[in-house]
């Protein structure tokens, strides 16, 4: 029976009529609504809870299972129960994890939703974007001043994120959201062993971050992390869709946030698309943009290095490379590198606004 009920859900993630017209647009903003209005009663992480003790019970299981092998007169035998039922319970967490969210890695998204077409772009279209982020983030950085970057409360990163997100849908009416369980996680004290810095939990519907990051980052991941929570799957489509809520904002702290962001996945884009040439014109691309940036936004993209760095470790890239594996399970073929694809979505607005001019 569960074995019929996993190939059913894989079939019905296969059917596009099915996600497109039935899940993304009826069942999952309901869904979703109702597991953040649910969570959101608990002032602390129920999904962190959930995962603690899921985690608690397969390593008890596990012990349990392995001290009554020792034990087992017919090892054999009860190797192949265990193996069986192992099998089931990985067929339920395949299917409750598709109905949850999953079915969202298979619907058109953001391309079908704007009408975009990332494809690959050449040096000089990904130096341009590059240019024009520099600039806009040495505009904020100097609309901000010299003063040092504030560390905002989580009340004040949700009033900002939601402003940004209802100025957004008079546009884009699909980004139309309540922001509500936002949570800062529980496992922050391992927070450099697994390698995160934000994340939406989908059995409960909050969207995590860390109260411990430089503060001015926060303010976009969390936007990122809206994202997911309206249904946008893929990493860099959440993303994406961050940079048209931060860009609707006023508030100037959000906007540098944001340029701060993207201008990671800019320069790794670029760096590389010209690395494979020679290193002379890569040479001249770095001393480029080192020219073109401000002194302050030097200073705090050095402070943001600066931080990570001190907390590097030898279990980060192990955990990575496992994420890496599950984004790849669920259609993001580029893995962990799919964060940088939302270069491709940039200079493909780009290239729509100036089409519509």
């Amino acid at each position: 029976m569960l074995l019929l009920g996993g190939v059913l859900t894989y079939l019905a993630g296969q059917s596009t009529w099915f996600v497109e017209n039935w899940y993304a647009v009826k069942f999952y903003p309901l869904w979703s609504n109702f597991l953040k209005r649910g969570s959101n009663f608990f002032p602390f992480s129920l999904g962190d809870f959930l995962y603690a003790g899921l985690i608690i019970y397969f390593i008890v299981l596990l012990i349990g299972w392995g001290s009554r092998f020792l034990r087992a007169h017919q090892r054999s035998a009860f190797f192949w129960s265990g193996i069986n039922r192992m099998v089931q319970m990985s067929l339920i967490g395949y299917m409750l994890f598709q109905v949850f969210w999953g079915f969202n890695y298979k619907k058109g998204g953001i391309a079908l939703q704007l009408g975009l077409n990332p494809t690959e772009y050449s040096q000089e279209e990904i130096t341009k974007l590059t240019n024009g982020l520099i600039d806009s983030a040495n505009y904020y950085r100097r609309k901000i001043g010299s003063s040092d970057l504030p560390v905002f409360s989580k009340t004040q990163l949700i009033k900002d994120a939601q402003h940004a997100f209802t100025k957004a849908s008079i546009q884009f009416p699909f980004l139309r959201t309540n922001i509500a369980s936002v949570k800062f996680s529980l496992f922050e004290p391992i927070a450099d062993y697994i390698g995160f810095s934000g994340y939406y939990n989908p059995f409960t519907g909050e969207a995590h971050l860390r109260n411990d990051l430089p503060g001015i980052l926060n303010l976009f991941i969390i936007c990122h992390e809206v994202g997911h929570q309206i249904g946008y799957a893929s990493e860099s489509e959440a993303s994406f869709v961050g940079f048209l809520a931060a860009k609707s904002s006023p508030n100037p702290f959000l906007q540098y946030s944001m340029y701060l962001d993207l201008l990671n996945y800019s320069f790794n884009e670029q760096y590389l698309l010209y690395a494979k040439e020679n290193f002379a014109a890569f040479d001249q691309v770095v001393k480029n943009n080192r020219n073109r940036m401000d002194s302050l936004v030097k200073k705090d993209r050095k402070d943001i290095r600066d931080f990570f760095y001190k907390r590097r470790n030898y279990i980060s890239p192990i955990s990575n490379t496992i994420y890496d594996q599950f984004l790849k399970m669920n259609q993001q073929m580029a893995g962990i590198e799919s964060y940088n694809e939302v270069v491709a979505w940039l200079i493909s607005f780009q290239k729509r606004k100036n089409e519509n001019k």
